[in-house]
C-alpha cells in the first residue's frame, strides 16, 4: 500500500507538473511553477518523488515538442541541476528551510551558467535564459512550494 500512495502521488505531481509546461506561459511563470512542484513533491512525498519528476519532465517536455529542439544539449544540464536542487533542498530542509531553497537554487542557477557559458554551446538568447532567469525562477518556485506546504500542513489534508 505504501508504494502504491508513493507511485499514485508522485504520477499526480507529474501530470501537473507536464500541464503547467503544455500551457506554455512564458518563463518567469512557467518555470516558477515547475520549480515549485519539484519541491512539493520532495515536501510532500519524499526526495525520490522529486528527483524523478525532475528528472524526467525535461525529456518528456522535449520528446513532447514542449521545449524546442534548441535546447536539446542544455537537457542533461537541466536533469542535473533540478535533482541537485531538490537534493540540496531535502538535506538543509530540517535545518532551515528558507536557506535550503536559496542554496539549492544557487546551485541550480550555477550549474545552468556554467554549462551553457563553458561547456555548451547554444545560441546567446537560449544562454540568457539558462542563467539569471533560473536563479529568479528557482527563488520564487522554492518559496511558493514552501508557502503551499505550510499551508497544506495547516489543513492536516494528508490525514489517513
Amino acid at each position: 500500500m505504501k508504494h502504491t500512495k508513493w507511485l499514485s502521488r508522485t504520477a499526480m505531481l507529474l501530470a501537473l507538473t507536464l500541464v503547467v509546461q503544455i500551457l506554455g506561459f512564458p518563463i518567469y511563470i512557467t518555470g516558477p511553477l515547475i520549480n515549485m512542484m519539484l519541491l512539493l513533491a520532495t515536501m510532500l512525498i519524499g526526495l525520490g518523488s522529486g528527483v524523478l519528476i525532475g528528472g524526467l519532465t525535461p525529456w518528456i517536455a522535449l520528446v513532447r515538442g514542449i521545449l524546442p529542439p534548441p535546447l536539446a544539449p542544455v537537457i542533461p544540464f537541466i536533469i542535473a541541476s533540478n535533482i541537485l536542487f531538490v537534493l540540496i533542498y531535502h538535506l538543509l530542509d530540517s535545518k532551515n528551510k528558507y536557506l535550503g531553497i536559496i542554496i539549492a537554487s544557487l546551485f541550480k542557477f550555477l550549474v545552468l551558467s556554467i554549462a551553457v557559458k563553458f561547456l555548451i554551446d547554444v545560441p546567446a538568447k537560449i544562454a540568457q535564459l539558462m542563467q539569471t532567469p533560473q536563479l529568479i525562477t528557482a527563488l520564487t518556485g522554492g518559496f511558493l512550494a514552501l508557502f503551499i506546504f505550510t499551508y497544506i500542513m495547516k489543513t492536516n489534508l494528508d490525514q489517513e
